[in-house]
């Protein structure tokens, strides 16, 4: 990772050389804010072939130099350095036709998004800030540069950028950038899928329940199946919020993960198509983890979500109403199916899930304490009984003559034996009370 010392020293050389060079974009912006720059870019006068001129002992990439950029392979971290430009002719919403080299800052600057975005610092010239990004960060908004139509019209991912910032820094939208958000929301439908989902990872890893509730018309807009949510009454005592809002606390309950933030996100998502009113008008959602289940997977393979993270949070969604309690027997079953990870997973979104009800019913602090606090003990007594610690194992099944699914649905029972406390984990009373189920059953085996 480049440092900052290591930024200055190339700000230096191009000066040395000539050439008005200055940090500029987000690093100002968390400079200013007092926190780590860990990316650093650098806008500067020189053109792209001057620059490479001025390292020309340094490694380079200049994969970018007909839009202006060298990018120097240093070591400790790549730094882009990008010739002063101004752009347009954007056709797709997202990439510009054309770009134009300019002789100075200022025009730089005003193609940039957001103001917070649009300051430049030298060590020789100070900051460059035409629009004003040091006023709106102190009083803490987010406010493009230029007409807001225009710059979301010209790449529509700048709206998942804003709402990210917003997030991450906790900025007011100023009220014509906002209002032009959601008027253009749809034009986030034709972005990259990857693009979208890590914009929105970003979101929701920064996220409050009020961000994603201020921005439900974007996040709605991408995610459609969301949008029943907003505003629909549960009809229940249990609950004091519509769908939506709900998911928003449960999202901001659980930890800072990726996988439990899109779980929390989308484990509601199925409540609307299973929604009933029983005779005396209270609602009921039988069967919303499973629907849930295949909407979320729906969309997060749409978003093409990498697929570890895809697997964990429908596995979450799915399970997220499945019943816990500390008792050693059932946890020590929840425990081996589902694994010590998953597990703290599902803990984690399910105590989130009962904390965001809005009502006083349920101390679920206390309550998952008490959980927890089983699962350490069984830990700290007798360790883990999985099916990898069987005394037996699937050859062993094979050996008595059954096959394919038959063999995983042997070795449950048998676990859930031993986690019961009715077969010790013994190979030869494992095997015993394998041929005993055998001789009870009327599924043929292999001969």
């Amino acid at each position: 990772m480049a440092s900052l010392t290591q930024a200055e020293e190339i700000l230096e050389a191009l000066e040395r050389a000539g050439w008005e060079a200055y940090l500029v974009g987000g690093c100002v912006r968390d400079m200013l804010l007092g926190r780590v720059a860990h990316d650093f870019d650098i806008c500067t006068r020189a053109l792209p072939e001057q620059t490479a001129r001025v390292f020309r002992d340094i490694p380079q990439d200049d994969a970018g130099r007909r839009h202006g950029t060298v990018k120097l392979l240093l070591p400790q971290g790549d730094i882009e350095i990008t010739t002063f430009r101004r752009e347009g002719g954007y056709t797709d919403g997202r990439h510009p036709g054309w770009v134009e080299f300019v002789p100075d800052v200022q025009t730089d600057l005003a193609r940039r998004d957001f103001t917070v975005n649009a300051m430049a610092w030298s060590p020789v010239r100070g900051y460059a800030d035409p629009f004003g990004g040091q006023e709106d960060l102190k009083n803490k908004i987010l406010r493009c540069v230029g007409q807001p139509r225009r710059r979301f019209e010209e790449d529509g991912l700048r709206i998942l950028r804003g709402i990210r910032f917003a997030a991450r820094f906790q900025l007011a939208v100023e009220d014509r950038t906002m209002d032009a958000m959601i008027a253009l929301a749809p034009l986030t439908r034709h972005l990259a899928p990857e693009r979208v989902f890590e914009e929105l990872t970003g979101f929701l890893l920064a996220a409050q329940a009020e961000d994603i509730l201020r921005f439900a018309p974007i996040l709605t807009a991408l995610i459609p199946e969301l949008a029943s949510a907003v505003g629909f009454d549960q009809r229940s005592p249990h609950h004091a919020y519509d769908v939506y809002t709900h998911i928003a606390h449960v999202t901001q309950a659980v930890p800072a993960e990726p996988v439990l933030r899109w779980a929390a996100l989308l484990h509601d998502i199925g409540k609307v198509p299973c929604f009933t009113l029983d005779e005396n008008g209270r609602g009921h959602f039988k069967g919303h983890a499973q629907v849930g289940a295949q909407i979320a997977e729906a969309v997060l393979d749409r978003l093409k979500a990498p697929a570890a993270l895809r697997r964990e949070a429908v596995w979450l969604v799915a399970h997220h109403m499945t019943p816990m309690e500390p008792d050693e027997r059932l946890l020590r079953r929840a425990l081996s199916r589902y694994g010590a990870a998953r597990l703290e997973a599902l803990l984690a979104l399910q105590q989130a899930d009962m904390e965001s009800k809005g009502t006083r019913e349920h101390q679920a602090a206390p309550y998952f304490a008490r959980i927890r606090a089983a699962l350490e003990e069984m830990e700290r007594n007798e360790g883990r009984i999985t099916l990898r610690a069987l005394a037996v194992n699937g050859r062993d099944m094979m050996d008595l003559g059954l096959s394919g699914r038959q063999i995983g649905q042997t070795l449950d029972r048998l676990l859930e034996g031993v986690l019961d406390g009715r077969i010790p984990n013994d190979r030869a009373a494992l095997l015993r009370a394998a041929k005993e189920e055998l001789a009870c059953s009327t599924i043929p085996t292999k001969p």
